[in-house]
């Protein structure tokens, strides 16, 4: 069961995640949960608001006053690269954490040379960790790194192909430069045969991080909304889109974001408030997020439930939690084929399929439901 391997690091670290973990909900508010967008115009801001974006991350240009105030009034958090501006408004809630330059990890486009030189040297990222807590102890700081992290024989990284050790706390890799993880793999997009259409490599994205953070920094990931560039095969389905989430929450993910930009054609930043159909999934995500924040902002329950399934090539992943006398079990298919799965639980009388119209008896402490390939279920279960 999800969580196990891991069991052992997060009962060691715990006592070490109280800082990121506070920032992560919302300065342990328990109703607060992080979902994102990336390098999105402020402008943009309330429209994003209205389908349960709580969070900008990544000012283009920086953060200004115009900006800022485009941000307050759509009561969006923002986390972005520190600037006079910024360290102007420590006073100012709505800015929730500054941020490292993107994907260190990866190889670094020398534009004035025409040439890739290697990856950033972790030292470098933890420095310049150490001048941004400096300047401000108060926030949190943000790192995001590539796919490499999910894909460890991506190529883009260069002459650090394969070097999960530069990410590791315990190497003084890059992890140890920051308060807050996140990555990116987007499988739907991809046009590496390892990883296209394999949405599982988002769950060990978030399994990497938080392993090679000994579970001390809060994971994040970024989710695929569109067809990102001319070499694309097609942009992800809303179900796609939506297992992909669940997959990251169910593997221990604090948050999350989606990538909004498409490059097909005439770039489009805020493609996914042109794409009706994708804006109205994602909306329906985060209500679905949002109302069970409390849920996940919970200590998992690893002892409660365990899973089989029929169809040995489809792992079923969970992750238990409990409200009271209200247990949950959040599952998903981690591959694209049916299975039938059975649960057992500790206790509980009656299963509420949430969001769908059907619920299931416990019998003998056991309860079985039919998965199609990558689907979700997210289980309320009373005494």
């Amino acid at each position: 069961m999800v969580g196990r391997i891991l069991a052992s690091v997060i009962i060691a670290a715990a006592a070490l995640n109280t800082f990121g973990q506070e920032h992560a909900r919302g300065e342990n508010s328990p109703e607060f949960f992080p979902i994102a967008v990336w390098a999105q115009d402020p402008s943009h801001a309330a429209a994003y608001r209205e389908v349960g974006i709580n969070m900008y991350i990544h000012i283009h240009g920086g953060l200004d006053q115009k900006k800022l105030d485009q941000l307050r009034q759509a009561d969006m958090k923002v986390i972005a690269h520190q600037n006079a501006f910024g360290l102007s408004q420590l006073g100012e809630p709505l800015i929730y954490g500054w941020m490292h330059g993107d994907e260190p990890d990866n190889a670094q486009r020398n534009r004035k040379e025409k040439r890739w030189d290697p990856c950033l040297d972790p030292a470098d990222i933890i420095r310049d960790y150490r001048e941004i807590k400096r300047r401000d102890p108060t926030r949190p700081v943000y790192l995001n790194v590539g796919r490499g992290v999910a894909y460890t024989d991506w190529i883009g990284r260069g002459t650090c192909r394969g070097r999960t050790d530069m990410y590791m706390v315990a190497n003084n890799g890059y992890l140890k430069g920051c308060d807050i993880a996140s990555f990116n793999i987007y499988p739907v997009n991809s046009v590496e045969e390892e990883v296209r259409d394999q949405l599982w490599y988002v769950a060990r994205g978030i399994d990497n991080l938080r392993a090679w953070s000994e579970d001390q920094k809060p994971a994040w990931c970024w989710i695929e909304t569109t067809r990102i560039s001319e070499k694309s095969p097609r942009k992800p389905t809303p179900a796609e889109v939506r297992a992909q989430v669940w997959m990251a929450l169910i593997h221990g993910a604090r948050g999350f974001g989606y990538f909004c930009h498409s490059f097909v054609g005439n770039t489009d930043d805020a493609a996914l408030l042109n794409d009706s159909e994708m804006l109205r999934a994602v909306a329906d995500i985060n209500a679905e997020v949002t109302s069970l924040a409390p849920v996940l902002n919970s200590p998992d329950q690893p002892a409660y439930a365990s899973v089989t399934s029929s169809n040995k090539s489809v792992p079923i992943d969970i992750m238990a939690k409990k409200d009271g006398k209200t247990a949950y079990i959040f599952a998903v298919a981690m591959r694209d084929e049916k299975t039938t799965a059975t649960f057992r639980v500790k206790s509980g009388k009656k299963v509420e399929v949430i969001g769908e119209n059907y619920s299931i008896e416990i019998r003998r402490k056991r309860f079985t439901d039919s998965f199609e390939g990558y689907g979700v279920r997210l289980y309320r279960i009373t005494r």
